[in-house]
């Protein structure tokens, strides 16, 4: 076995599509005896969206999920203001999917669980990890059932309360917010339309809102609590609040399919690696539910470490690995921070800094004079035929565009010639994740930065 993914949510279930297509040999357990159904995470950023073409898996998100409505504030029946969380766009050459999509966090599992289906894999319900040894050569791991998993690597995808970093003894250095929580629930309504996410305040008694979610008959509930208030996981503990609030006549809940307590947690982990244990996703950040990020943050991770992880099974350094927190450590950082200010500011409004099509790896030791997303677009090659940049990229391979004649080989990368130099160089290599590995005139550097990954 080569690696073993705890947790089965959006993050580890990432990572298991991604290692599958490569070949690469994992086992995916999960604690929880069934999959979820509620929907916690619910937007899906632009740069996601881009992963989860190259995954495979765009053509089923995008068959059901919508942009967010407009978000309209009431008091009682009588609007008092409406806006939008994220501005309108039109897809352009460079950036194909320029908007949040609202696609409810089980549907996004159950999506990429499809998808790992297809590739061979599967994910293991009802398996709880219980113990993590490591040495030099490998993991073992302990299950609920009693039964010891060998393994060449862990990814530790299960949650923000994660057992193996604590057993790891990892720091996660933030804070929770006690006194700011708030329930969350998917129930369905009568006398509500679906064209808009509606939102009430009443003075005294607190807020309410409910989001229509994409593709189904649901509504998302939230509403943030007082301190002390315990809510009941009940249709008639809900019902209540919201009629509390919304002060509305002629609109009830009819059921109640989901529910959460949530907190406000802003955590990060002190290290993403021990030995050859890695955290991802929530298990190495948490953040507040503002601007959408932690869900996305965590795909990010699994897109990051996957190629890593393939590439040093199939024999590159070792010394690959340690720039998965050498990158990802960072966009956390600034992802927590962005996330943290748009919290504290009750800010509604979303724009390009949330979507995560800036992120870059610059200044890092992989970045070679690069590090960028490398954007959609049109590719002229020698050949006189024009190709989309994301169909070159598509796939579990280097991509590399070349100005010139290159005179190496390597199963791993795939060679393309351009009528003229990308980015203003003769040699361009892009990583397995869409960004800029290397851009330079010299085959000499072209050959050494391989080395380092292939």
């Amino acid at each position: 076995m080569d690696v073993i993914v705890a947790g089965a949510g959006p993050t580890g279930l990432t990572l298991a599509v991604d290692l599958a297509r490569r070949g690469v040999s994992c086992r995916v357990v999960e604690q929880a005896a069934q999959p979820s159904g509620g929907s916690k995470g619910k937007g899906l950023q632009p740069r996601t969206q881009e992963v989860f073409d190259d995954l495979g898996v765009i053509g089923r998100v995008l068959g059901v999920a919508t942009p967010y409505p407009p978000l309209r504030f009431r008091l009682g029946r009588v609007p008092v203001w409406q806006t939008r969380m994220h501005r309108p766009a039109r897809p352009t050459d460079a950036v194909p999917y320029p908007t949040v999509m609202m696609h409810p966090q089980w549907r996004t599992e159950a999506v990429l669980r499809e998808r790992l289906a297809e590739l061979g894999g599967k994910v293991e319900y009802g398996t709880a990890l219980t113990g993590v040894e490591q040495d030099a050569h490998g993991v073992r791991a302990t299950l609920g059932t009693g039964e010891t998993v060998r393994a060449r690597y862990l990814v530790a995808a299960d949650g923000g309360k994660s057992p193996v970093r604590k057993s790891l003894g990892i720091g996660f250095t933030g804070e929770t917010r006690e006194e700011e929580r708030a329930a969350l629930a998917d129930v369905r309504a009568e006398g509500l339309g679906r064209d808009h996410i509606h939102a009430w305040a009443r003075p005294g008694r607190g807020f309410v809102a409910l989001y229509p979610m994409a593709g189904t008959d649901t509504f998302q509930l939230l509403a943030p609590l007082r301190p002390g208030v315990v809510p009941e996981d009940t249709l008639a503990w809900y019902q209540r609040l919201f009629a509390e609030r919304s002060m509305l006549r002629g609109v009830r809940l009819t059921e109640l399919l989901w529910s959460s307590l949530y907190r406000v947690n802003i955590r990060l982990a002190d290290r993403y690696r021990s030995g050859r244990v890695f955290l991802a996703g929530d298990a190495a950040h948490v953040h507040s539910p503002a601007g959408g990020q932690g869900l996305n943050t965590g795909v990010q991770d699994a897109y990051n470490l996957g190629w890593k992880l393939a590439r040093v099974l199939a024999g590159a350094p070792e010394e690959l690995l340690d720039t998965y927190e050498e990158e990802r450590r960072p966009v956390a950082a600034r992802m927590l921070g962005l996330s943290t200010d748009l919290h504290d500011k009750k800010s509604v409004k979303r724009d390009e800094e949330t979507y995560q099509l800036s992120l870059s790896y610059r200044g890092g030791s992989l970045a070679g004079h690069g590090g960028d997303r490398v954007p959609d677009g049109r590719v002229r090659l020698a050949d006189g035929t024009e190709a989309r940049m994301f169909d070159l990229l598509r796939g579990a391979h280097f991509t590399l565009l070349s100005a010139e004649s290159w005179n190496g080989s390597a199963p791993e990368v795939r060679a393309y010639r351009v009528a003229e130099p990308y980015g203003g160089e003769r040699y361009t290599l892009i990583r397995p994740d869409g960004h800029v590995g290397i851009s330079t005139s010299s085959a000499d550097e072209l050959a050494g930065y391989l080395a380092m990954v292939v």
